[in-house]
């Protein structure tokens, strides 16, 4: 005899291959989700690991900017004390110039002749005296010429002097001032 099966089997079988998809869609779901979690902590991981070195970055750039601040001011300083050394220094230097160049203006003035008024700018000495006549006035010349502290004599003005100082001439004169060869040789 011949066996017939009434049973639903094509049914069960599709119902049974819907359960096992639906199983294998959750399954992938699940397994999706969880991949997309380990690369979202992943991902979320390595920005708080960039961030912490940007932060540390920042923080070293703030320490290595205040440092470099820091080194500016001490050179700022720095220079600052070497041009006061410079100053002290050179003024040390030309302490005995100026008591050498006062003594040779008195060395070189010609009897007959005083100064009223002495300015020195730089190098370069104003005069302004008074004189019995105007050959002391050109001696005083001559002997600035031949001076080995003062070069260039330059008379610019001379004139009769006021009735208090009759026969007296006024008379106004500049020369530069020069250092002596020797000059290093003497401090020694």
């Amino acid at each position: 005899m011949a066996k017939i099966n009434l049973r639903p089997w094509r049914e069960e079988l599709r119902a049974e291959k819907q359960q096992q998809f639906v199983a294998m869609l959750l399954g992938a779901v699940v397994i999706a989700a969880g991949l997309g979690f380990l690369w979202k902590t992943n991902l979320d991981n390595r920005i708080d690991y960039q961030e912490s070195r940007n932060a540390y970055i920042e923080n070293a750039t703030k320490e290595l900017d205040s440092q470099i601040k820091e080194i500016e001011d001490l050179r700022r300083k720095r220079d600052e004390l070497i041009s006061r050394m410079q100053v002290i220094q050179d003024l040390q230097g030309k302490r005995p110039v100026i008591v050498r160049v006062f003594d040779e203006m008195v060395r070189t003035l010609p009897d007959g002749l005083f100064y009223t008024d002495l300015k020195k700018e730089a190098e370069k000495i104003s005069i302004t005296g008074m004189a019995e006549s105007n050959s002391r006035i050109s001696s005083l010349m001559r002997q600035f010429d031949q001076s080995e502290w003062f070069a260039n004599p330059n008379l610019t003005n001379v004139s009769a002097a006021d009735e208090r100082r009759a026969g007296y001439s006024a008379f106004n004169l500049s020369v530069n001032q020069k250092a002596p060869e020797t000059e290093g040789e003497e401090e020694k």
